[in-house]
Order: C-alpha cells, then structure tokens, then sequence
C-alpha cells in the first residue's frame, strides 16, 4: 500500500528578512517626511489663515490656538498615521487599500471636533480646512509608498 503525506507545500527559498525589515524602514522613514511636509503645509495654512483675520480663539477658555500646536498636533498624528501604514503593511494582504479606507474613515471623525466646538465660523471653516490639508499630505504618500512596497 503506498502512503503519501503531501502538505501542498512548495519548497522554495525562504523569506528574506532583512528585505522586509528594508520595506518597514523605509515606509516609517517616507511617512516620517512626510509628517514633517504635512505639519510645515499645515502651520502655514494656518498663519496664512490668521493674516487674513481668523482668530483660532475656542469658546472653551477663550483662548486661542496657536501656531505650534498645529505643527505638534498634525505631527503626532501623522507619526500614528505612519504606525497605522506600517501595521498594514505588516499584516495586510491589500495595504494600500485598507489604508486609505481607514485613514479617510479617521479624516471623517476628526472634522467632529471643529464642529461641535462652538467656535465662529471662519474658525470652524479654517479649523475644517487644516485637517484636510496634512491629510491630504499623509494619506496620498503612505497609499503611494504602500503601493510601490506591494507590487
């Protein structure tokens, strides 16, 4: 009687390591330039928005916003955004897809806040407006690169 014990496995050569390692690095290295490009557009369409007379000012605290923190803020985020790429990569069969239906789905819950925040129009609209421009930023970039990284 004969037996066969076959897996379906094909032996072929094994998975470089120190290529994935490369695509890794270098998806987390693209979108950390790109986080610093996003947090630049950013804080200079917010002081191009102030010079035309937008004060920023929250009704919270009366105080306003100012110009770093719209760099600190879209640079974290652009560095969770850049995890959230590199996590796909990782353990995603169509990266760049899930990618950019789950940043587009977080773009969407972060125009909430300006909304509900209570503040004057032209801050709503401008505070409306800086969440678009370093997602733009973000999101194309980190599609492209994973794009290039996944055939």
């Amino acid at each position: 009687m004969n037996s066969m014990n076959d897996s379906g496995v094909v032996a072929g050569p094994a998975p470089d390591p120190t290529s994935r390692d490369r695509r890794f690095r270098g998806l987390a290295g693209t979108g950390l330039v790109a986080a610093l490009a996003a947090a630049a557009a950013t804080t200079l369409a917010a002081a191009l928005a102030q010079a035309a007379g937008v004060d920023f000012e929250l009704p919270d605290g009366g105080e306003s916003i100012p110009l770093p923190g719209f760099a600190v803020v879209t640079g974290f985020f652009s560095v969770v955004g850049t995890g959230i790429a590199v996590a796909f990569l990782r353990w995603s069969t169509r990266p760049a897809t899930r990618f950019v239906w789950t940043a587009m789905a977080l773009t969407a819950v972060s125009l909430v806040p300006p909304l509900i925040s209570g503040a004057n129009t032209a801050t709503t609209t401008a505070l409306l407006g800086l969440h678009l421009v370093p997602a733009a930023v973000m999101i194309t970039t980190l599609a492209r690169s994973l794009r290039a990284r996944t055939g």
